[in-house]
């Protein structure tokens, strides 16, 4: 895990789906940085080993079971929070779900095969319940006139001019409606970050790599047993720390209302493109012969 410059000493950073996956790889990176954490996730089972790891970091963790969705959760971790740590500094929104939670397991559907009850729980989740937590956590970072929010989107949303019209990267990859919802989410960053300036509050938004999170192996191995060809090898969630540990040590004085491709940032700040943090650990073949 890469160690950053950055003073994020007992700053308290709260981070959303921080039970597994990229949140989990945030979890140890902002302890090690010397920051107080606060590990939400709408369910913490399966998960007993990370859990007693973090018993370790004792008086700096505080593990909560939160929905996003859910006020009541919300509130009290919120008011949880403040019990234990006093404020909030830091929030990194990255609970979602994602196509293959919608769609498992291969994660697939065209956009006229998907019903309005997708589209509902998807942006339920990845558009209102960042939004709900948004709108408790900021409260502190309001008051005192500092704080940094990171939102998690993809590069699915992301498209070029060519010519004076626009086309998508990859409009091919069939990730409706998760795709629109984390549109609308870098939307809701912009505009949000543009907002709250005044109160020198941070709002920035990353695209991480293609990384080998929770579902990654039987999404892709569905994908290859109907006939779909191998993708590129995947990065292991470490990646991401080194740019959210950065922007985590903003306030609005500095980096604010940005969108960030955290590879390429890794490669520009000499932190190592997809040749270091590739899974090394992971093979198409490997996945098959299972």
């Amino acid at each position: 895990m890469e160690r950053v410059a950055n003073d994020l000493r007992d700053r308290v950073a709260v981070i959303t789906g921080g039970a597994r996956g990229m949140g989990r790889a945030y979890v140890r990176a902002f302890l090690l940085a010397g920051a107080k954490v606060v590990a939400t996730d709408r369910s913490w089972s399966g998960v007993d080993e990370f859990k007693e790891e973090l018993k370790d970091h004792n008086e700096n963790i505080f593990v909560a079971d939160m929905d996003v969705t859910d006020d009541a959760q919300i509130d009290h971790t919120f008011q949880a929070t403040l019990d234990k740590f006093k404020t909030v500094d830091i929030l990194v929104n990255n609970a979602a779900m994602r196509s293959r939670d919608l769609y498992p397991p291969k994660g697939r559907a065209t956009t006229l095969e998907t019903k309005d009850s997708d589209w509902e729980r998807l942006f339920k989740v990845n558009v209102f319940g960042a939004l709900k937590v948004i709108r408790r956590f900021i409260r502190p970072m309001i008051e005192k006139r500092k704080g940094s929010i990171i939102n998690v989107v993809s590069s699915g949303i992301v498209n070029h001019s060519h010519g004076g019209g626009y086309a998508a990267l990859r409009p091919n990859s069939m990730e409706m409606p998760y795709m629109s919802s984390k549109a609308a989410l870098a939307t809701l960053s912009f505009y949000l970050a543009d907002e709250v300036k005044q109160f020198n509050v941070a709002v920035n938004t990353i695209i991480p790599g293609h990384t080998r999170t929770t579902g990654f192996d039987e999404q892709n191995r569905a994908r290859l047993q109907s006939g779909g060809k191998a993708g590129p090898l995947p990065v292991v969630p470490e990646h991401v720390t080194p740019l959210v540990l950065h922007l985590a040590s903003q306030d609005a004085t500095g980096i604010t209302g940005r969108m960030f491709d955290v590879m390429q940032w890794n490669i520009e700040h000499g932190i190592g493109g997809h040749e270091k943090w590739a899974d090394k650990s992971f093979s198409y073949d490997r996945l098959m012969s299972r």
